[in-house]
């Protein structure tokens, strides 16, 4: 069959971005963000937008699903599809091609085998029961519900109990029924050895520190985005925003930023893995191979 989607996906610091887009100019077509955190404006430094890169000479390749809600806005996985199927279409009625690139590997899961999600309401009353319980007695809870394939829902209660609110509605709702376009995707992965991979994280994050990642943090609490709900993002967000409000010092949120995103990016790769274990096909690019090698290989597994 013809791919009518075009996916380049792969843990942190691989540089995905750069091949999307440049697939992206060769196809006539444009980016799907498959980030979970490049939705939030404001949020640029921290979630790696990269945005000049989205232009090549004088160039602008389109993008979608990058700066779509505010700062301190519980987007989830639910709006992710729908926002997904909205930019597919629009692309693919202008005769474009769809370019997804993310390493969310829920995003992808959930758009690539065609989830019926439901959009789940908050529910006070249960919330307020679970807020009595420990993070240590929600990730039981939650465990009765699902096997954890990553730690991200039980980093912190607020997500823990999100996380328990929407098990506890799909056990007992009905999934809706929702139009999905047929995809026929290739599917493309950019992954490095494991310690070329953490020298490359280490690098990104000793950069964009230099950048002004700290002021970016700073100018989001200042906006009035909580310090909780910074600290519900993660990662960079997280250990940035226990620094800024002087709940550790630089060197604990130096080391343990670092940490954290080299076990995210093993989550990722964990990740990606199950999908192909249960059945997704990725074709796998050597990091180290120059881009123009890369755009070769491409265009030979690609089917118009």
């Amino acid at each position: 069959m013809k791919n009518n989607l075009l996916v380049v996906l792969g843990p942190t610091a691989t540089g995905k971005t750069s091949l999307a887009v440049r697939l992206a100019k060769e196809f006539n077509g444009e980016i799907i963000s498959a980030d979970s955190r490049q939705i939030y404006r404001g949020m640029d430094l921290g979630t790696g937008k990269d945005l000049d890169e989205y232009i090549i000479g004088d160039t602008p390749i389109p993008y979608h699903l990058i700066d779509i809600a505010e700062a301190g806005y519980k987007y989830n996985v639910f709006e992710y599809q729908r926002d997904f199927v909205q930019a597919f279409e629009n692309i693919t009625n202008r005769s474009k091609m769809p370019v997804v690139c993310g390493g969310t590997g829920m995003y992808l899961e959930a758009v690539l085998k065609g989830y019926k999600l439901i959009a789940v309401p908050k529910d006070q009353e249960f919330r307020d029961q679970l807020e009595e319980k420990s993070l240590e007695e929600l990730e039981q809870v939650l465990r009765t519900y699902k096997e954890l394939h990553n730690t991200s829902d039980v980093e912190t209660k607020k997500r823990a109990i999100r996380a328990i609110e929407i098990e506890r509605y799909y056990a007992s709702n009905p999934q809706i029924e929702m139009d999905y376009p047929e995809l026929h995707p290739l599917i493309v992965g950019i992954k490095y050895d494991r310690e070329t991979r953490r020298n490359r994280i280490s690098l990104r994050l000793k950069e964009r520190l230099k950048s002004g990642m700290i002021e970016e943090v700073e100018d989001l609490l200042k906006s009035g985005v909580s310090a909780e709900d910074l600290i519900y993002y993660g990662l960079e967000y997280k250990f940035l925003t226990q620094y800024v409000v002087g709940q550790i010092s630089y060197q604990e949120m130096f080391s343990g930023l670092e940490i954290a995103i080299h076990q995210f990016a093993k989550r990722q790769m964990t990740w990606f893995r199950r999908m192909e274990r249960n059945g997704t096909n990725i074709h796998w690019l050597d990091g180290y191979m120059p881009l123009e090698e890369k755009m070769a290989q491409v265009k030979e597994w690609i089917n118009f």
